[in-house]
């Protein structure tokens, strides 16, 4: 592990994973579950490119790296954020494999042209801006709500990102996925595979994955439910080899 600057209310997690490490802080939105299920259910290319969308403090390019020799980029609007992801890079010694860019994900387009990547990843803000209170804490807020781009924004700019055949995984809330089915569709972006989560067995569905083939036909596959938690708390086996590393998301 190399070492970078460690700065005041920030702390080094274990990723459970390759010996990877994570710079992480309670200050700022720290990555979830959610994450982690993106980086092992995402189709990946063995080479070529991969961007992820919103990658907050990168927890999702580290976790892609085990799986894959493409090269992989973030961007992160947050400068805050964008900092610990490159420097959680550099602390595992990838610098080589992964690029962070600090930058908003709806003008990336114009630095790097159209269908230049192989795979997109995004793990977007959930909630839209329809009132109520945000949260006081500037850094949470702009990562669970759409404030600098909305969710058809978000589909737009992997549309324009990801090559023809291409492919670009989400995850997201099952209360929008008629909503994120039907922005695919409109970005022609056809939804392929989806695969809901639930919490507990006969519980409903909290997180749905789903994954889109640039310019694909329509034929979608529903895989089987992924369940965190067995009857008595513990987690169930495939969510500890998702969180080991030894499953390599769907076949």
């Amino acid at each position: 592990m190399n070492k970078v600057p460690i700065f005041e209310q920030e702390r080094i997690d274990d990723l459970l994973t390759h010996q990877l490490r994570i710079i992480q802080s309670d200050e700022v939105f720290s990555f979830s579950m959610d994450a982690v299920l993106l980086a092992r259910f995402a189709s990946v290319p063995k080479h070529g490119k991969i961007l992820d969308l919103c990658t907050g403090n990168g927890v999702v390019p580290l976790l892609l790296s085990t799986r894959t020799g493409a090269n992989i980029e973030g961007i992160e609007i947050q400068p805050r954020l964008a900092d610990m992801a490159r420097r959680s890079v550099e602390m595992n010694g990838l610098q080589d494999v992964i690029q962070i860019r600090e930058g908003d994900l709806r003008e990336l387009v114009k630095e790097t042209g159209h269908g230049v990547y192989d795979a997109v990843t995004v793990n977007p803000p959930y909630m839209p801006l329809t009132g109520g209170d945000l949260k006081l804490n500037s850094h949470q807020a702009i990562a669970r709500h759409e404030i600098h781009c909305s969710l058809e924004e978000v589909i737009a700019s992997a549309m324009r990102l990801v090559k023809n055949g291409g492919k670009v995984s989400m995850v997201h809330k099952p209360q929008r996925l008629g909503e994120i089915i039907t922005l695919l569709r409109q970005y022609r972006l056809e939804p392929k595979v989806i695969r809901f989560v639930h919490p507990r067995p006969g519980t409903e569905s909290n997180i749905v994955l789903i994954e889109a083939l640039r310019d694909g036909k329509p034929d979608v596959r529903i895989l089987p439910p992924l369940i965190v938690y067995k009857e008595n708390g513990e987690y169930c086996e495939e969510i500890m080899n998702i969180y080991y590393g030894s499953e390599e998301g769907k076949e």
